[in-house]
């Protein structure tokens, strides 16, 4: 099958999708009761895959590294951007958000306030919103502010390697998101030498704390797992192993394995491999799991990316609001890392829907865990057509 009959036919499986989608409805900025899950659907069937030349699948081959930077999906938008991607509209509301995050910076460097205060994974992903605008430790307008951010989180590695506050609850989320900033800062060739060290340490934590099943929970502990916290720490682990930090192959097949057992027939993702429903959030979080585990071509991404079609896409109908901003991040993640149709239909739509929810002071805001993490998140969508951050770059 050509290039270009394959590009149709994906084309025309994703319009079939949206086809499907809920009615649109007027989304309210910000609603104030939950609305009820969408009814469970036969998954429609995903896009073709092109041949694959090896008889088993990819991750079977004893010599293949999955997270070797030559493996890559060749219809990811990393590879193939969209038409007009970024506008200036754009480019000055995200300019507005930088502005808001940036008064949200404690003294000591952190970010989050309240009961999320001196929070090692806040304070990560806003040093990611800033890095995904090209600020840097010592370049950029708020270099200074990653800095300190930076230096935030090197002050709460423990020995153990885990990186975490004194006041965290459930610190493997705080870890993998701390190890992830840690992975992009220094797959931007950063000089400091406690970063590689801290960073080294961190991903040696993880792979020892990895469950039987395959997975990660809340404590640091190989005991339990759910998908959540899971893809937390493989994303870690690409960006960890990007930078040239080794990763243990056996790590990620675990790993692979482990969220596979979490989908549903409806092709949506479970919280853990025990019986549970869907939600689109954490069906964001294992496809974008999968992708970043260096699998691109698989019935369960397809059937994961048909779920989030048919029940998050932007703009169709009324989508649950739930954890709204996580969902966002790793749906926008799954849809750039699967590209062609998929990214071209969800990148508009999430770009709008987010805009729309942008408050008056530049920042956005979550009732529940607050404006810092919020923002970061959006920003952090926003910015990922800029291709700065190394995790989305070819």
């Amino acid at each position: 099958m050509t290039r270009v009959v394959v590009s149709i036919l994906i084309a025309m499986s994703a319009a079939t999708i949206v086809a499907q989608a809920q009615p649109a409805l007027d989304q309210p900025a910000e609603p104030a009761a939950q609305p009820q899950a969408p009814a469970e659907t036969t998954p429609p069937a995903g896009p073709p895959k092109p041949p694959v030349e090896m008889d088993a699948p990819v991750e079977d081959d004893p010599g293949l590294d999955l997270l070797a930077p030559q493996i890559q999906h060749p219809e990811g938008a990393e590879n193939l951007p969209a038409e007009n991607e970024m506008d200036q509209h754009l480019l000055e509301r995200v300019d507005r958000g930088l502005a808001y995050l940036a008064t949200q910076q404690e003294e000591n460097g952190s970010f989050g306030r309240g009961r999320f205060a001196n929070h090692v994974a806040i304070t990560s992903l806003a040093g990611l919103a800033f890095m995904s605008a090209g600020h840097v430790p010592g370049r950029g307008e708020y270099g200074q502010l990653v800095q300190d951010a930076l230096e935030f989180v090197l002050d709460h590695v423990q020995e153990s390697g885990l990186i975490a506050a004194q006041t965290a609850h459930g610190p493997m989320y705080g870890h993998g998101f701390a190890t992830l900033f840690l992975g992009e800062i220094y797959g931007m060739s950063y000089s400091d030498d406690r970063v590689r060290v801290a960073l080294e340490k961190a991903v040696d934590l993880i792979v020892r704390t990895q469950n039987r099943e395959g997975g990660w929970r809340y404590q640091p502990v190989p005991v339990d797992a759910d998908v959540s916290v899971t893809i937390c720490e493989v994303m870690a682990l690409r960006s960890a192993r990007n930078a040239g930090i080794k990763v243990p192959r056996q790590t990620i097949e675990r790993a692979i394995r482990y969220i596979r057992d979490c989908q549903n027939v409806d092709g949506g993702f479970r919280y853990m491999t025990r019986t549970g429903s869907s939600a689109w959030p954490r069906t964001a979080a294992g496809v974008a799991a999968l992708f970043y585990a260096g699998i691109y071509e698989d019935d369960s991404i397809d059937r994961g990316l048909g779920y989030l079609m048919r029940n998050a896409l932007p703009g169709q109908g009324r989508i649950r609001q739930s954890h709204y901003y996580y969902g966002q991040y790793y749906a926008t993640q799954a849809m750039y890392l699967a590209g062609a149709s998929w990214w071209r239909i969800w990148w508009p739509a999430v770009r709008e829907a987010l805009l729309r929810r942008q408050s008056a002071n530049g920042g956005w805001l979550d009732h529940h865990i607050g404006g810092a993490y919020s923002t970061a998140m959006a920003l952090i969508v926003l910015q990922v057509p800029k291709r700065y951050l190394p995790i989305f770059q070819r």
